[in-house]
């Protein structure tokens, strides 16, 4: 359900603020996209936890490039049940 209204507030963002502030990312995926990703791959708590660092470190003081949502350690639980 968090991740559900997380994910929606992201989307909001990029459809309805994002075409008016331009594409001012330094990274790629953009900030928005890396969100959504994190909040797929790591759920609603740590999705938002690697999605805000991000933001953070978006200004003018970091080279920013490519910078991918790392993938769940084998310590966290899946976000999606097991296909049989």
């Amino acid at each position: 359900m968090m991740k559900s209204l997380l994910r929606g507030v992201v989307r909001g963002y990029q459809l309805f603020f994002s075409p008016f502030l331009g594409n001012n990312c330094r990274f790629y995926p953009s900030c928005s996209h890396y969100m959504l990703e994190a909040l797929e791959k790591h759920g609603a708590l740590r999705g938002s936890w690697l999605g805000i660092r991000r933001i953070l470190r978006c200004n003018p003081w970091h080279e920013g490039g490519f910078d991918p949502v790392p993938e769940p350690t084998c310590c966290q639980r899946p976000q999606h049940p097991p296909e049989s």
